[in-house]
């Protein structure tokens, strides 16, 4: 909000005080088809800010609808096209829930299973639209409907497969050899992938995954290359449920050139429990309806993942220090027991 103030106020001074040619002198027509249209999204925003005729000219959807079928390929299809046309300003409101990055990390006080099922029962599926590059180039585009309203999504851990059993996409990437490791390091730095999640029943969306991947490592039993990519959220107050991960890892194989044989995402607290679907579903309503939205960096999913592995350690560390305790109490409940009982025995 501060931002549009202050570019309001220099374009307003430059009307009134030099007397130069402003952009309200430009036609148009030119400033639609010759220089909104090379803007990319976040600038597009700023520029609406900038004054009352840009804010009118920047909100034709279908600038946004070029930027953002540019940057997410897997929205192209047509169910996904049409149903972001139907939110509360289409392409515009679906790039401002997708493109940023969503943080909240507050537990949420709604941890019993009624306050969970009111919440969800307007949800009946969601959509999820995956887009994964190499080097700016794309590699992989699909689009996987979930239904959540069946009692196996509800009691089970939320897992969702994007390929079919054997499905797998060929890539350009060449294999770096078994013994090599540095091309692991080229995966991490250049890979990146969006796992868009779109609510259709709330007219919303969430992108659950970091630009980058956090980690890039072999499968310690099939040698398969996995990347991990995640964003991390605030759960509830029950134990271990304070921050919960959601997960997408990328399993590559092949001998020459790489192939992706697997995209999973699921949800996972700081216990290592997988969530169910409801929790899970329940979490993620939360997060997009009351979440920040913050522009990258570029490296906040790896510091997100490095502050959840140091969260599980101080709870794992705490956990530990209650069972010691425990344990001497009932060592020494034990004792007094025991010596207690020959005590009676010997002085009655």
């Amino acid at each position: 909000m501060s931002s549009c103030s202050t570019s309001s106020s220099t374009i307003t001074s430059a009307d009134h005080g030099t007397g130069e040619t402003t952009i309200s002198a430009v036609h148009a027509d030119i400033i639609q088809t010759h220089i909104l249209t090379r803007l990319d999204g976040p600038t597009l925003a700023a520029a609406a800010c900038a004054s009352s005729q840009l804010q009118v000219l920047s909100s034709e959807d279908e600038l946004w609808q070029k930027i953002c079928t540019a940057t997410w390929p897997s929205i192209n299809d047509p169910r996904v096209s049409h149903l972001i046309s139907t939110f509360p300003a289409g392409h515009r409101s679906f790039f401002s829930d997708s493109f940023p990055v969503l943080d909240h990390r507050q537990p949420s006080k709604q941890s019993s299973d009624k306050d969970s099922s009111s919440s969800i029962i307007l949800t009946t599926e969601l959509i999820s639209c995956v887009d994964i590059y190499y080097k700016d180039v794309l590699i992989l585009s699909k689009t996987r409907e979930m239904e959540t309203v069946t009692g196996w999504f509800h009691c089970s851990p939320l897992r969702v497969d994007l390929f079919d059993p054997k499905e797998s996409v060929s890539t350009p990437i060449l294999h770096g050899g078994e013994e090599d490791d540095t091309w692991l390091k080229d995966l991490e730095e250049n890979l990146s992938m969006s796992w868009i999640v779109i609510d259709p029943e709330r007219k919303r969306a969430v992108n659950l995954s970091s630009r980058r991947a956090v980690t890039v490592e072999r499968h310690w039993l099939t040698g398969d290359v996995q990347a991990r990519f995640l964003l991390i959220m605030g759960g509830d107050e029950r134990s271990g449920m304070e921050l919960v991960k959601w997960e997408v890892v990328v399993t590559c194989g092949g001998e020459k050139e790489l192939q992706v044989r697997e995209v999973s995402l699921q949800v996972e607290d700081m216990e290592g429990r997988r969530l169910s679907g409801r929790d899970s579903l329940v979490i993620l309503q939360e997060a997009v309806e009351k979440g920040k939205r913050k522009r990258g960096i570029g490296n906040e999913g790896k510091v997100m993942y490095l502050e959840f592995v140091e969260r599980k350690r101080e709870l794992k560390f705490m956990k530990i220090r209650r069972e010691k305790v425990l344990d001497m109490a009932c060592m020494a409940l034990g004792i007094i027991i025991f010596l207690s009982f020959w005590g009676f025995i010997l002085f009655r």
